[in-house]
């Protein structure tokens, strides 16, 4: 007996998919365990979300949690449609952006075929395609942070099925128009995929908008969440915008049954409601935005230009990335080191509250005397 339990403990570890044994899982940005920390690691609105999403959730019935939800979320698909100028098809809701890229990957990319990133970029793309098993094409960035110029050919010659772009990216900030999307998007065989989960915080006097793409483009897919914009990053809500050939596989076929929950429905529909409110707090951050960046360079920490509520800032040689993230870290600030190449001499900042901001600051002052 003994031998046989023995034998059957050893070979449990046969039970992952080779390729599942061999990858490294994500890494989130690490998780204070005390609300004194100030934590600008994981890009997080510092400001709390809509009044009526607070409203919205008192007003939930406990005893209407014994039923399932509308499956795709109609109630708000359909307002969300109405904001984008979109029929109710052409929105997916989601339990989490996360979720839309694993949708995306299950439903189109095959084991034998490829998709494409930036490097660097959201590092959860390549995790999500050594769990789906297909091929990955990472594309590095120019010195500057740019696009290659050769992009749609390479694209072409990797018979690439699916590109997956943050816009505006991640960790740079950095924004491409809408024009260079279309222009992409037409020369691009596959499907491009739009991640716009930091939509919500580019200047609006830039007047970005890639809705008219999904509309007008069966290969274009974008994705927005409510995590960062609308302050509901512990809430778990996203959606898909895209093309009726892109949206109806995945909410027939792959999607998960149920997959947003019958009180995120409601606190969804709510936020979007309070767009306007939330917009408030966008327009902080922007202008915290740059406060912090102009501070930031009068202490020789340069940054790039950022449409995101983060920043890109590279850290003297004679001070050090890591160095200066565990000394934050000491004194009580959580901020990102990516410990990769191109980005190991730097930290991703999240743009705090104006108080958050200001104590970081005087934190780098202290610790660079």
């Amino acid at each position: 007996m003994s031998a046989t339990i023995r034998i059957r403990m050893d070979s449990a570890m046969s039970f992952e998919r080779p390729n599942i044994s061999r990858m490294q899982g994500y890494a989130p940005g690490e998780q204070p365990n005390s609300p004194e920390i100030i934590k600008l690691n994981t890009n997080e609105n510092p400001y709390p979300p809509p009044a009526a999403v607070s409203e919205a959730l008192r007003a939930i019935d406990s005893a209407d949690l014994r039923r399932y939800p509308p499956p795709l979320a109609n109630d708000f698909r359909t307002f969300a449609g109405l904001i984008h100028g979109l029929a109710p098809d052409s929105i997916l809701p989601v339990n989490g952006g996360d979720e839309l890229l694993r949708l995306l990957l299950t439903t189109f990319v095959d084991s034998n075929e490829t998709l494409a990133v930036m490097q660097p970029s959201y590092s959860l793309y390549p995790v999500l395609a050594e769990i789906a098993g297909c091929k990955l094409l990472e594309v590095p960035l120019g010195d500057d942070w740019t696009m290659p110029d050769d992009l749609p050919a390479l694209l072409g010659e990797q018979s690439a099925k699916m590109l997956m772009l943050v816009n505006p990216h991640a960790p740079t900030g950095s924004l491409l128009p809408a024009g260079y999307l279309r222009d992409l998007a037409q020369e691009f065989d596959g499907i491009l995929v739009l991640d716009e989960a930091y939509v919500d915080f580019i200047d609006p006097a830039l007047a970005y908008d890639s809705i008219p793409l999904a509309r007008e483009l069966d290969n274009v897919l974008i994705l927005r969440t409510l995590s960062k914009g609308y302050s509901l990053a512990g809430l778990r809500f996203g959606y898909g915008v895209g093309p009726p050939g892109l949206i109806d596989p995945m909410a027939a076929k792959t999607r998960d049954s149920y997959n947003t929950d019958h009180i995120s429905q409601k606190l969804a529909r709510a936020a979007l409601e309070a767009r306007d409110e939330a917009a408030l707090t966008w327009e902080r951050v922007r202008r915290s935005r740059e406060w912090l960046r102009a501070e930031l360079a009068s202490l020789k920490i340069e940054t790039l230009p950022s449409q995101s509520n983060f920043l890109l800032a590279t850290i003297p040689s004679d001070v050090g990335a890591a160095n200066l993230h565990a000394a934050l870290k000491e004194r009580g600030i959580l901020v990102r080191h990516f410990d990769q190449p191109r980005l190991d001499n730097r930290l991703r900042i999240t743009v705090g509250s104006e108080t958050d901001n200001e104590i970081l600051i005087e934190k780098l002052r202290d610790i660079l005397r």
